[in-house]
């Protein structure tokens, strides 16, 4: 691990507030709001949906699964993922996600990615970038709160560091120009390709 990645233990920290911050966020959805817009192309269920589907992959990968095989596991699309109802879907996943997470090898373990071995200190950092980012985009689309915590807009910056400009076709947006003085939280949501 590099000296500026949180330890093991922060990283799991980090991941598990990031966690909570999307759940209090899902459980302030109303009915009527999980056909609204929550990014280009997805609807507030959407968005919930590819988080409990990034969740269910979390056990296998940290255990060291081959990536296909995990993928034949995880459940695909957006009502099979939310099943019984979206919160209970969500919360079962992520309490999963977290004990994998808990008793994984973030310092020295690898996982098997699509884009091919990647090490377990950054699929975690990775997921709590993700949780963070998408905890605003659902905050944004529900007229939630969209105050993020500054310990996991700091954590997302390091991974945020690590995508090029122009971003990644079908994962991340292009990066947006802001101000250089702009708030921390800003900066961050304008590096995912988000206008605050």
């Amino acid at each position: 691990m590099p000296e500026s990645t949180p330890s093991p233990t922060e990283l799991l920290e980090l991941y598990q507030r990031a966690q909570a911050a999307f759940t209090d966020r899902v459980d302030a959805v109303e009915p009527g709001q999980w056909d609204l817009e929550a990014l280009p192309g997805w609807t507030v269920a959407d968005l919930v949906a590819h988080l409990v589907g990034e969740a269910h992959w979390v056990p296998g990968l940290l255990a060291g699964e081959p990536y296909d095989d995990v993928a034949a596991r995880v459940p695909q699309g957006t009502d099979p993922l939310l099943a019984p109802d979206p919160l209970t879907a969500w919360e079962a996943a992520a309490d999963e996600a977290l004990a994998a997470v808990a008793t994984a090898d973030l310092a020295d373990g690898t996982v098997h990615l699509s884009r091919g071995p990647t090490p377990a200190w950054e699929y975690v950092d990775e997921l709590t970038a993700d949780l963070t980012v998408h905890s605003w985009d659902l905050a944004r689309a529900t007229r939630g709160d969209e105050v993020l915590d500054p310990a996991l807009v700091r954590a997302a910056e390091g991974m945020a560091a690590r995508l090029p400009r122009d971003g990644v076709p079908g994962l991340f947006a292009a990066q947006l120009d802001v101000p250089s003085d702009a708030p921390p939280q800003v900066r961050l949501l304008a590096r995912f390709g988000r206008r605050a």
